[in-house]
């Protein structure tokens, strides 16, 4: 199963553009996150991992 992730660093930021490019590479699953890119402890991104 392909699993994809997509995060944008702002709340005014969209994901729109990465979750349509997630979904025509084939994703199955998609998580997505507005977290700032700076910190590694992202939860979904940590869960996406795991």
């Amino acid at each position: 199963m392909k699993i994809g992730y997509a995060r944008v660093s702002t709340l005014q930021q969209e994901l729109t553009t990465q979750v349509q490019a997630l979904q025509q590479a084939g994703c199955q699953q998609i998580l997505s996150e507005k977290f700032t890119g700076t910190s590694a402890q992202r939860p979904v991104f940590q869960e996406m991992l795991h």
